[in-house]
């Protein structure tokens, strides 16, 4: 057996929190000099384990606030959002969302909405709906089921940050009621998140369901800094691109757009190519050249630690372009400036960010401008 050893000595009350921290993460303690009795008498309560669990009851303490499930939406816009529905996909987004965040001393919302079948499944073109007892409990099934998917799925994430796989975040998790991308809008109005990061479903997959494509229906809000995860991708290239591909718009856009990738990847070295789809006769041919040699000028000197190319590309043969170019430099990211479009537009002629998401398994950092 294990000898016995001190971690901490508290007052009972927080001896008690303490302790049942840890025996909720398999490790047993034990409370020492107090009466049992009449706590309130105590001058200070020992908080005893084995010595082997030491590393993981050090890691439990000092980030104890990621090992209580606080279902409930952030309040501060310093945090980063995942939303989830529980598939491998959407794991991996939680992996990269935790990693990045961890970088920026940012928390993590866990999101998870469900729709009510009874809801959808009977609105009237009236003002009034029926409500049944059964019904109510049925909803209230329906959120105590998410509430304990989340919990498990949260679980296998701290799971992870215990045994050191991912670095160790807060983690708030929110289960709610609505339909999946108007719940995640709803909540970035809400709570301003700093990136929403999201799973997506390899191309072939998402070719069959482009219509309602929830991650689609995010971008194309343009309001919103997103990054997309492919299921197919290793987590190792979402987390560490080097090898960048960057649309201009030949704008100032261009140069907050490039501040915001540097600030969330910037610490690594990086080759960033920069290319320039023109829009209409906005440029003629040698300006647009001119414009896009000196953002790359600029860029040089000041995002010390990317390698920047610039390369125009023609509107008409945009899309094959691109996979000429991804070809030769197999980019770990691409960077697309969004504009917020009306909904005709979007239906109509879906955006370059949109197009993208359906066509190529790469992680895409979606930047409103």
């Amino acid at each position: 057996m294990s000898r016995l050893i001190t971690l901490a000595i508290h007052t009972y009350e927080r001896a008690l929190l303490v302790r049942t921290l840890l025996e909720n993460e398999g490790i047993r303690v034990e409370l020492n000099n107090v009466n049992l009795e009449v706590p309130g008498f105590s001058s200070g309560v020992r908080v005893r384990i084995r010595e082997t669990d030491l590393p993981l009851a050090l890691r439990i303490v000092e980030n104890q606030e990621l090992f209580s499930d606080n279902i409930s939406p952030a309040k501060s816009c310093h945090t980063f959002l995942v939303p989830v529905d529980f598939s491998e996909h959407s794991f991996k987004a939680a992996i990269v969302g935790c990693t990045i965040a961890s970088r920026h001393n940012a928390a993590v919302d866990l999101l998870y909405s469900y729709i009510d079948p009874y809801i959808s499944g009977k609105m009237q073109l009236s003002d009034s709906l029926s409500y049944e007892i059964g019904e109510n409990g049925a909803r209230q099934q329906m959120k105590e089921a998410g509430r304990m998917l989340m919990s498990h799925f949260a679980e296998r994430l701290r799971r992870q940050m215990l045994d050191g796989s991912i670095p160790a975040v807060k983690l708030n998790l929110d289960v709610t009621e609505g339909v999946p991308e108007d719940a995640i809008v709803d909540y970035a109005k809400l709570h301003t998140p700093r990136l929403i990061v999201m799973g997506t479903r390899e191309a072939r997959k998402k070719e069959s369901d482009m219509i309602g494509s929830i991650t689609a229906e995010v971008l194309d809000e343009g309001r919103f800094t997103v990054l997309t995860v492919p299921e197919t991708v290793a987590v190792e290239k979402s987390l560490h691109p080097k090898n960048i591909l960057f649309f201009s718009n030949i704008d100032q856009n261009d140069i907050l757009a490039m501040d915001t990738l540097y600030r969330l990847f910037g610490s690594d070295a990086a080759s960033v190519t920069i290319v320039h789809v023109p829009k209409k006769s906005r440029f003629n041919e040698n300006s647009a050249d001119k414009a896009l040699v000196r953002l790359s000028d600029y860029c040089r000197a000041n995002f010390k630690h990317y390698h920047f190319e610039a390369v125009p590309v023609s509107q008409a043969d945009s899309d094959s372009e691109f996979s000429q170019l991804n070809a030769v430099h197999d980019f770990d990211l691409v960077v697309v400036p969004n504009r917020r479009r009306n909904a005709l537009s979007r239906l109509l002629r879906p955006g370059l960010a949109h197009r993208l998401l359906l066509q190529a398994d790469i992680p895409m950092l979606v930047i409103p401008v």
